[in-house]
């Protein structure tokens, strides 16, 4: 799912390139999110196996991740979903079951916003169903009773896991 999800971003982001602001050093969305077991496990498992142990300089400040360093993702190859989408023009449903768009602030300052489709915008709901499923999954195959299956966990307690001696 997640190159799934990549390369969906790579289109987008070939396709609107022009529009969006998000370059090296952009850092506006880089925040404490929380996100799904499955996913905590799968990002502290790929750090352990690089052997990154030691807390990150940034320890959230501001309520920014953890892992931003120098305006610079440290884990970038294992950031979570929602961080590989951003910049990106989100469709979801709102609470009324109306589509809504979910653009930075920052992108598409010049683009006429009726010409987004659902062929040109990232389709959020899907992938967050499809990682929803994933999770339930995880938590039911591993027996894991810490959590349910709508529990999210803030990035930043992956800086605790990586400092364990376990």
């Amino acid at each position: 799912m997640r190159n799934e999800i990549d390369d969906l971003a790579l289109s987008l982001e070939k396709l609107h390139f022009k529009h969006l602001k998000c370059r090296a050093g952009c850092d506006l969305c880089c925040m404490d999110y929380s996100i799904f077991p499955v996913e905590f496990s799968y990002i502290l498992n790929e750090l352990k196996k690089e052997k990154l142990t030691l807390l990150p300089a940034n320890h959230g400040k501001n309520n920014a991740c953890i892992f931003l360093e120098d305006h610079t993702c440290s884990i970038y190859e294992h950031r979570p979903v929602i961080c590989r989408t951003h910049g990106l023009p989100l469709l979801y449903m709102n609470e009324n079951n109306e589509w809504e768009l979910s653009i930075c602030e920052l992108n598409f300052t010049d683009y006429d916003l009726n010409e987004f489709t659902t062929k040109n915008t990232y389709p959020q709901d899907r992938y967050n169903s499809k990682l929803f499923l994933l999770n339930k999954n995880f938590i039911d195959e591993t027996n894991n009773k810490q959590y349910r299956e709508t529990d999210l966990i803030p990035i930043k307690e992956l800086a605790e896991y990586l400092t364990r001696s376990d």
